[in-house]
């Protein structure tokens, strides 16, 4: 069974944490239970594309939606979309940089992640969680 939800925050550091809770709530109740490790992955990565877009976002773009779908499989496909025209791409990294490494934990806990250009309204960073094996 697909099942699939989504929601607008305001793009504020406190709806991080919100979109963590709501993501959550909505695959527990779906069936995924507190200790599956796709519910940890899946809160894990909406709290890093959901702070991308606080913290990168377009400045004038008040809010922001996430979606959580959990696919038959028992994966779990998360979506974060904004304003924001240009791609969020992996950086090079320092060793004593202190920022910058939230797309690098997209791309090992996701099984695949990638971005969806929505137009001249934006764009959606997607990421897979696989399903538990």
């Amino acid at each position: 069974m697909l099942r699939r939800n989504s929601f607008r925050l305001p793009r504020h550091p406190a709806s991080v944490g919100l979109a963590r809770r709501r993501v959550r709530d909505h695959l527990a109740d779906w069936g995924h239970g507190h200790d599956d490790p796709a519910l940890a992955d899946a809160v894990l990565l909406v709290s890093e594309l959901a702070t991308n877009v606080v913290r990168h976002g377009p400045l004038l773009e008040r809010e922001f939606e996430v979606a959580v779908t959990a696919l038959a499989d028992g994966s779990c496909l998360i979506e974060v979309s904004d304003e924001g025209q240009l791609e969020p791409r992996l950086r090079l990294l320092g060793e004593g940089e202190e920022s910058g490494r939230g797309l690098h934990l997209v791309e090992s806990v996701a099984a695949a992640w990638g971005v969806w250009s929505r137009g001249r309204h934006g764009q959606t960073v997607w990421a897979l969680v696989p399903a538990p094996t």
